[in-house]
């Protein structure tokens, strides 16, 4: 247990959607927080990410398949970041705490938001509902990782299911347990029930910490003392308070946001902050250029760095398979040009069979995975994709890669291949469309001579008949 993260005389920034991430950590670590959460992030969203170091920023990033980073951190919040997850599923947590455990101070599930970006799908304060998952759920984190794990939980609607509740969470040996003083039913406007928190934290030994009373109680750092003796707790968590003034952590005071922003947003000041479109723009606003430009100089030399230290990417054979780690990235292909074509072109050209496609998809996440087969010969991306189209795509981009071959790149020296082809296709299609017209005329041309022979004999007949035509 030594070493091990301690809840114990705490001051917290709350998991907050949208509002967590590493920018905001850092700022109320800065501040003075003790503790921070990250955002709330599915399980479901984080189980398909791939952990990369990413050197140019100095950070570790969890990177979901459609490039985006879910999760972000580095060495300035080490030992004091705290991962939070939304998960209904213990095998599917295990796995993203195992995922993430080697990065982060501690695991913490998510038990009490009420908001359908949680509920659903049996998360949030939707488990609350449900003591046997959430035993569950904790016991195989508890069990299954070498950090601790905590939880996040909403008074139930009486103080007796509340503490029994508690007691059957803490039995699972958890670390420590968050309290957000109100109910799943109410909103901040509610009062935050502090007699329900000091309940919770007399029956249990495990540390608690106080929730829900930014408007209530805490409106400047002295308060945060304030509403810890009030519920009893061990530590207090601050969202809402945090999340207006990030420096309610400061012990000397909070700095004024009214005096830095609000009563100069008419001001030429405010007028060019508002303005302001880019992080450069920003910068010159507050006089901040050479800082701008020594930050942007170091980071440009640090990718160069990187950049020229890359190493080609070699095959790996697992079982009767080559893989390599690749996706498919639509914008580095001109329009119209895929790697599925030039593989294809290529086996043509070598008189092969064509590429077969053997794809699956990942229940827990839907994702694809595809392998395609070329001359008896297997090769496959390790990384799944969004789609089966795209899935296909990196397959054929490890074979490409693997063989040696163009695979129609921007900037890649083209084998010529596919414009041959669709040079021929063009040919072909113009010689079809000849075809088409002529048969077109040939086919108009019937009845319209059919029709003047009509008229003829008609004229012939009406004259004999002395019959005048209409």
């Amino acid at each position: 247990m030594m070493g091990r993260l301690c809840f114990a005389q705490k001051t917290v920034l709350a998991p907050m959607v949208r509002v967590g991430s590493l920018p905001m950590r850092l700022l109320a670590l800065d501040y003075g927080a003790d503790l921070v959460y990250c955002e709330e992030l599915i399980d479901i969203k984080m189980a398909q990410c791939e952990r990369v170091v990413n050197d140019v920023l100095e950070t570790v990033d969890f990177v979901a398949p459609d490039e985006r980073v879910m999760f972000r951190t580095c060495s300035k919040e080490e030992g004091r970041v705290v991962f939070q997850m939304g998960t209904a599923d213990p095998e599917r947590a295990l796995a993203v705490a195992k995922l993430v455990e080697n990065d982060v101070a501690a695991v913490d599930v998510n038990m009490g938001c009420p908001k359908e970006y949680s509920t659903k799908g049996g998360m949030g304060s939707a488990l609350l509902s449900d003591p046997e998952k959430i035993e569950a759920i904790l016991r195989t984190l508890v069990n299954g990782i070498s950090k601790p794990v905590t939880c996040k939980i909403r008074i139930l609607p009486t103080l007796e299911d509340t503490v029994n509740l508690v007691q059957r969470i803490e039995k699972t040996g958890v670390a420590a347990i968050a309290v957000h003083g109100r109910m799943k039913e109410e909103r901040p406007r509610h009062p935050v029930h502090c007699d329900y928190i000091q309940a919770v934290a007399e029956s249990v030994s495990i540390p608690v910490i106080a929730n829900g009373g930014s408007s209530d109680i805490v409106k400047a750092f002295e308060d945060i003392e304030r509403f810890r003796e009030a519920t009893g707790a061990s530590s207090v968590m601050l969202a809402r308070a945090a999340m207006w003034n990030p420096s309610i952590f400061r012990q000397q005071g909070a700095l004024s946001v009214e005096e830095m922003l609000r009563d100069r947003v008419e001001s030429p000041f405010g007028k060019r902050l508002h303005a302001a479109k880019t992080n450069e723009e920003i910068c010159e606003v507050f006089g901040m250029t050479d800082f701008y430009n020594k930050t942007r100089a170091e980071l440009e030399a640090r990718k160069a760095l990187q950049t020229n230290g890359d190493q080609p990417q070699r095959p790996r054979l697992e079982e009767d398979v080559l893989t390599m780690p690749i996706r498919f990235e639509r914008r580095h292909y001109p329009p119209q040009i895929t790697p599925k074509m030039y593989l294809l072109e290529w086996s043509r050209e070598e008189k092969l069979d064509q590429p077969v496609y053997e794809t699956e998809q990942r229940t827990q996440d839907r994702a694809f995975q595809s392998t395609v087969i070329v001359d008896n010969k297997k090769y496959r991306s390790t990384l799944w994709e969004k789609s089966k189209k795209l899935a296909e795509q990196a397959a054929a981009v490890v074979c490409l890669r693997t063989l040696g071959l163009p695979e129609g790149r921007i900037g890649e020296e083209h084998s010529g291949l596919v414009n041959k082809r669709k040079r021929d296709d063009k040919k072909c299609a113009a010689l079809d469309a000849n075809e088409s017209a002529a048969r077109k005329r040939h086919i108009s041309e019937v009845p319209q001579k059919e029709e003047e022979e009509l008229i003829c004999r008609t004229k012939v007949v009406n004259g004999v008949c002395g019959q005048t035509t209409h």
